[in-house]
């Protein structure tokens, strides 16, 4: 297992995929690198492409909105990333082969951090850490254990933005999260 330095300096590298002549920058992720939780999207935006930080959008202010009504934020007790690193070309969901190219950096990610829960962001994120055949509007909420993980889907925020509708079935996610933080994780401090 390599160490973080290590493991950015390789994925920063990384010409796996088509996406690396595309990318303004490789987008890593953000948050303590021993976080207990890590939220995981599919990819990068144009924002997030150009500033280096996942979820920085509007999406990414919703997300934080509802974060910081259960006590968490990217600063202090959750880390934040995605499936793959650079942004598809006019922010379109990554092919199967950028998944695929990209997933050994992210499981890298998960051996460094070791989350005891990872929330899944999204359809493509779900279908990819939880369950090809995850549906988010059915499932969204609930927890999976896997390798001694427990995972989640939720919506992804583009989601909420799109359909504001399922703002409280998101927010009730998220309140299903804390309650179950509070039963599994140690080093969780609530803001």
């Amino acid at each position: 297992m390599a160490d973080w330095k290590t493991w950015e300096t390789g994925c920063s590298a990384c010409q796996k995929c088509a996406l690396a002549s595309t990318r303004h920058q490789v987008v890593l992720g953000v948050g303590p690198k021993d976080a207990e939780v890590v939220f995981v999207g599919e990819a990068p935006g144009e924002n997030e492409d150009l500033q280096g930080e996942p979820f920085i959008g509007r999406g990414g202010k919703l997300l934080d909105e509802v974060l910081q009504t259960v006590g968490l934020s990217r600063e202090s007790n959750i880390y934040i990333t995605n499936i793959v690193k650079c942004r598809p070309p006019q922010n379109r969901d990554p092919k199967p082969q950028e998944r695929d190219a990209c997933m050994p950096w992210l499981c890298e990610q998960f051996s460094l951090i070791k989350p005891r829960i990872v929330v899944c962001l999204g359809r493509v994120a779900a279908c990819s850490l939880i369950n090809p055949n995850y549906k988010v509007t059915k499932e969204h909420g609930l927890f999976f254990e896997k390798d001694s993980t427990l995972y989640m889907g939720t919506f992804h925020p583009a989601a909420i933005l799109r359909d504001p509708r399922k703002k409280g079935e998101w927010v009730a996610d998220f309140q299903a999260l804390r309650k179950k933080i509070e039963e599994v994780c140690q080093l969780i401090v609530f803001e």
